[in-house]
């Protein structure tokens, strides 16, 4: 009896599985599609974010003691997270520097220890909170902005017009929680 109600738990988990990738794929695609940049840019930049966090993995000082995270928009990439000292902050932006198709990088390490996984849940939260209400509002194509959360900044990613950043920020702003919001257009 047991085997065979762990056979049919087993088939609804996998089914459940199959039907989540199935749908993240197409999530996927949809995205790619509605992405203002090129596939190929698409492509390039999720080059950078892999080689970029390989790269730092192979430092023993940025995989042990820091919190980074990489993201890359049209060559121009953002380094968010924590590190308890200024000499790791270099050494990961000198990696970011060295990488081939970076345009320029934009430095948002802080000082401090790396954040918890209360805080990572929190800046969740918020990421969603902020794509929900940018995809909502009339006045802007939200699917053109990468929303980014860290320590309860946003950042706003993207290739828009100078009144759509504004709108954007100001939207990002309202939401409860939002301590400061970054403009990386």
């Amino acid at each position: 009896m047991k085997k065979i109600v762990f056979v049919i738990l087993s088939t609804l988990f996998l089914q459940a599985c199959v039907e989540t990738a199935i749908v993240a794929g197409a999530i996927t695609a949809v995205s790619a599609v509605n992405d203002p940049r090129t596939v190929g840019k698409q492509i390039d930049d999720s080059t950078i974010e892999v080689k970029a966090m390989y790269n730092m993995a192979q430092d023993e000082g940025l995989r042990k003691h820091t919190n980074i995270n990489v993201i890359s928009y049209d060559g121009i990439v953002l380094a968010v997270g924590q590190s308890p000292n200024k000499f790791l902050i270099d050494k990961a932006i000198a990696i970011l520097n060295e990488l081939d198709g970076v345009k320029k990088v934009h430095n948002q390490i802080k000082l401090g220890t790396p954040a918890d996984l209360s805080a990572k849940a929190k800046d969740a939260w918020i990421t969603t909170k902020v794509k929900s209400e940018l995809l909502t509002d009339e006045q802007l194509e939200g699917h053109k902005i990468k929303v980014i959360t860290e320590n309860k900044e946003v950042f706003l990613m993207g290739l828009v017009k100078p009144e759509e950043a504004t709108r954007a920020a100001q939207i990002a702003a309202e939401i409860y929680g939002v301590e400061r919001v970054v403009k990386v257009f």
